[in-house]
């Protein structure tokens, strides 16, 4: 019996696993090219939108804008006489300002953000892991980045110096949901009288939940909770 289909099967497999190797070896080259397109995906971006008392138009970067506009870093906003207005910078936090303010806001993904207040009153809340700043007549104040927190300033045109953590930019209307009816109004003065009390009335103006919604049922609470009676 001949032995040459043997020897040509073995060149053959030689030869197989000769092009098989340099096919492996090529492939393997070709990898840190696709982990290095992976890498350059970029992060998440902020994407900061404004909420204004009743829908109506404060000005951004000279422009009227509403409820529902989108806020760019860096933008100048401006509210007029009796309108009040939320910036929800999502993950970073919410900036609530008064009527009658003007500020500059800058913010990026690596939880930084700052509100430099021109004039007016304004409140940063800050989430876990944003650093807020708040500045106003060259003073500046910070939150903790590990914890987050709230700032509340009020700089009103003429004044020596700015007003920080006295609850007075709440007590001004801060807030889209905030002076447009007479339980803001209620919530603004609970905020004059005491820190404590003017940070859990902002948080439910921001939430979009009326002060009078939470507080009266509370205060009329009696033997029989039901609402019909």
């Amino acid at each position: 019996m001949s032995k040459r289909p043997t020897k040509a099967i073995k060149a053959f497999a030689v030869f197989l696993a000769f092009a098989v190797a340099q096919i492996s070896i090529q492939v393997g080259f070709a990898e840190p090219a696709a982990s290095t397109t992976a890498a350059a995906v970029p992060q998440n971006i902020i994407v900061a939108r404004l909420a204004t008392t009743n829908n109506q138009p404060i000005t951004v970067n000279g422009a009227s804008a509403a409820s529902g506009a989108t806020i760019l870093n860096g933008a100048e906003i401006e509210t007029p006489a009796a309108v009040g207005a939320t910036i929800n910078l999502g993950a970073l936090g919410t900036v609530d300002l008064a009527p009658n303010t003007k500020i500059k806001l800058t913010f990026d993904e690596n939880g930084n953000l700052k509100v430099t207040l021109i004039h007016g009153c304004a409140i940063v809340n800050a989430n876990k892991n944003t650093e807020g700043e708040l500045e106003a007549g060259g003073t500046s104040n910070k939150t903790e980045k590990s914890a987050g927190g709230v700032l509340d300033v009020c700089f009103p045109p003429g004044a020596a110096a700015p007003t920080v953590g006295q609850g007075a930019a709440a007590a001004a209307g801060a807030g889209a949901g905030a002076g447009s009816s007479a339980a803001g109004a209620a919530a603004a003065g609970a905020a004059a009288g005491g820190g404590g009390i003017g940070t859990a009335a902002t948080v439910a103006i921001i939430a979009g939940v009326g002060a009078a919604a939470v507080g009266i049922p509370l205060a009329f609470r009696g033997q029989n909770p039901s609402p019909t009676q």
